[in-house]
């Protein structure tokens, strides 16, 4: 990471990962940004991504040359790799930095609400007591920093 000071945060920035991103949307979550995955909204035509990122003033990252240079705002990434577009995403100004309280739903982008200690929880999750948890208001997914939580961190850093 160069010396320079980032210019995407999470608390500011709204991204549109398109189709070929969607593994990386994931790791932006977990950082805090609110991060639409083209996928999710079944949008795979130019056009309508596009349209997307100017309705909702979000930043384009895409693998694609040809629409990167039609957005107004836009990350071109040229690697495949996880962790590889992550160390691209970083050059180019986008601060990277998992969130110490989860606040976006890795699975649909929606935001967390916090999960009462004395909340029943699925027999899969842990005890809200023990453990702290959230649940996304969209989809209903609950989260925990465990194993996969940790991994993501590990990446990240």
């Amino acid at each position: 990471m160069s010396g320079q000071e980032s210019s995407f945060h999470p608390e500011s920035d709204r991204l549109l990962l398109d189709v070929m991103l969607g593994k990386l949307a994931v790791y932006l979550r977990l950082c805090g940004y609110d991060a639409a995955y083209a996928g999710d909204r079944g949008v795979e035509a130019d056009d309508r991504i596009l349209d997307i990122v100017t309705e909702e003033n979000r930043t384009l990252l895409t693998r694609d040359v040809s629409l990167a240079g039609q957005a107004e705002s836009s990350i071109l990434l040229t690697k495949r790799n996880i962790e590889d577009q992550l160390a691209e995403l970083r050059e180019a100004g986008v601060e990277l930095a998992v969130a110490e309280t989860p606040t976006r739903c890795g699975r649909c982008n929606g935001s967390l609400l916090a999960v009462d200690a004395t909340e029943e929880t699925p027999e899969y999750a842990p005890d809200p007591d023990d453990t702290d948890c959230w649940r996304c208001r969209e989809c209903g997914q609950l989260f925990w920093k465990g194993s996969h939580w940790k991994r993501m961190k590990e990446t990240l850093n």
